[in-house]
């Protein structure tokens, strides 16, 4: 973004704005996620300037404090849910229990269970346990769809919702659900 030097003198003229804005809006480390408050200055001298390109005239400051603080809160709303859909790599971690291991017999047993089950069940809730048993496979969501008649991929995770209440409330398949 340039600025004419008109914009530059405001910009100069209004820097500690942002450190007031800070000062106001934020109240401790906590709050900053992933950002130093070096981070959060820069990120409001950014929001200084758009406020400076933006500027239609009235009270310069108002507009400033208010367009910073919107910058600072895109920032921290975007690094939050970056942050949410980030996945740990490390082992220690991740606190995830390893699925019990089936032998031959239970797994034909289980797989017996499966086929009643779907035979039983009715429209979606059948599709959801055909979709699981894909699922168990390794296909995704959307392969599942494209397999199944084009489904959407938020169909089949709606079908296996479904499908999962469905097995849940079945007691001959809550003893795989102890193993």
């Amino acid at each position: 973004m340039m600025l004419t030097e008109e914009q530059k003198r405001i910009v100069g003229a209004n820097m500690g704005l942002v450190g007031r804005v800070i000062q106001d809006k934020i109240h401790g480390a906590y709050q900053l996620g992933i950002y130093t408050y070096d981070d959060i200055f820069q990120i409001g001298c950014i929001g200084l300037c758009k406020a400076a390109a933006t500027d239609k005239g009235g009270c310069f400051s108002t507009y400033a404090y208010r367009v910073i603080w919107n910058e600072i809160c895109s920032a921290l709303i975007y690094a939050s849910r970056r942050s949410a859909t980030e996945l740990t790599i490390d082992p220690e971690l991740m606190d995830v229990p390893e699925p019990p291991d089936l032998g031959v017999m239970e797994f034909e047993e289980l797989s017996t269970l499966l086929d009643a089950a779907e035979k039983e069940a009715k429209g979606v809730t059948a599709k959801g346990i055909r979709a699981l048993r894909l699922m168990s496979e390794g296909y995704t969501s959307r392969e599942i769809g494209e397999q199944m008649g084009g489904a959407k991929a938020n169909h089949v995770t709606a079908w296996v919702t479904k499908a999962r209440k469905y097995l849940k409330s079945r007691p001959e398949i809550q003893a795989y659900r102890q193993l």
